[in-house]
């Protein structure tokens, strides 16, 4: 490895320190940049092709109001943080991954591992502090604890071994340590999961981060497998499989049309073509899936199980008998207009 020397350090310092100045003001002039730098004009331009060389757009225009000035770019080149910048920026991730900016939640985690990676160990103990003055309200995901996300997102990403306690039996009052090798993490619109291999049922998994107690990680790696897609795994588990019933209906209806009608947890839709879909769901009663069916207003057919069409003719049956008890409402009597005075 090539260590770099005295001069060559300067520069690479000087030029970060440019883009750190470039970042915090819209326009700077050659002279300015020059006395924050303690260098001469002319190093100052060159540095400033130190920066387009590494993909920062830095414009330069000329006569009054005009100066150096770094644009928008075709690419999204790294950004230079001072200490308070880094703070605030992880802060707001670890709100956002907590749910409380819809939609963001995978791509708040994603950053702040990345962030994770170069946050000097100066700045953690501010992180944390700051992060448990952070929370949110409305119909958000399940709260969890930003230290949890964390360790299970870095076992994750360095694909390590992780280990937690876990409620199991039909009760799930009694807690057991499981170990897993993680893959994801997988935000739904109400809950963060895991989606791990289980190493005790050497099987895929996935896990309630809500429910989890004393979370851990290992140093001993794992080599990854051949792995289902994750969200696709986790919804379907959220959707169907933690439930005694699951059915299968075909909908005449876009799969657009029809996730707009339902939660991402509620069921799974899947197209079938461009005017029909397949919508895969549980619940604790047939009856009651069926009822959410009904209700989308479209036309189905059911697919699984075939107890389900028997449910059908009955359910249609007590809802044509209801409708024929109906006793007739007489026509009120037509209102006679009042004469004028």
């Amino acid at each position: 490895m090539v260590v770099a020397g005295g001069d060559e350090r300067g520069t690479t310092e000087r030029v970060l320190t440019l883009l750190g100045l470039l970042q915090q003001r819209r326009v700077w002039t050659g002279p300015e940049l020059a006395d924050r730098l303690g260098v001469t004009p002319r190093t100052v331009r060159r540095d400033v092709e130190r920066l387009r060389t590494l993909g920062y757009p830095v414009h330069a225009s000329q006569g009054v109001g005009g100066g150096y000035q770094l644009g928008p770019g075709q690419d999204l080149p790294p950004l230079l943080l001072d200490d308070e910048e880094a703070i605030a920026t992880a802060v707001s991730l670890l709100a956002g991954a907590g749910g409380a900016v819809a939609g963001t939640g995978d791509a708040a985690l994603r950053a702040l591992t990345k962030l994770d990676r170069v946050l000097p160990t100066r700045l953690r103990h501010e992180v944390r502090a700051l992060s448990g003055s952070v929370e949110s309200f409305g119909g958000g995901r399940t709260p969890v604890d930003p230290k949890v996300l964390m360790t299970l997102a870095r076992a994750c990403r360095d694909e390590v071994e992780a280990g937690f306690g876990y409620p199991s039996g039909s009760s799930g009052s009694e807690v057991r340590r499981r170990w897993v090798e993680p893959y994801r993490l997988v935000a739904s619109d109400r809950r963060w999961y895991l989606f791990a291999y289980d190493l005790d049922r050497d099987d895929w998994r996935s896990f309630r981060v809500d429910r989890m107690t004393d979370v851990s990680a290992r140093i001993r790696p794992f080599r990854p497998r051949a792995a289902p897609d994750a969200a696709t795994y986790v919804q379907e588990g959220v959707a169907s499989r933690v439930y005694p019933h699951q059915a299968r209906f075909l909908v005449h209806a876009p799969a657009g049309t029809v996730r707009a009608q339902i939660p991402a947890s509620a069921a799974v839709v899947r197209p079938r073509g461009s005017e029909l879909c397949e919508v895969l769901s549980g619940a604790a009663s047939l009856d009651f899936v069926l009822m959410h069916v009904l209700l989308l207003g479209h036309d189905f057919e059911v697919l699984d199980p075939p107890e389900l069409g028997r449910r059908c003719r009955a359910l249609a049956e007590r809802l044509l008998t209801a409708g024929a008890t109906i006793s007739p409402v007489p026509d009120s009597p037509a209102v006679q207009p009042r004469p004028l005075p």
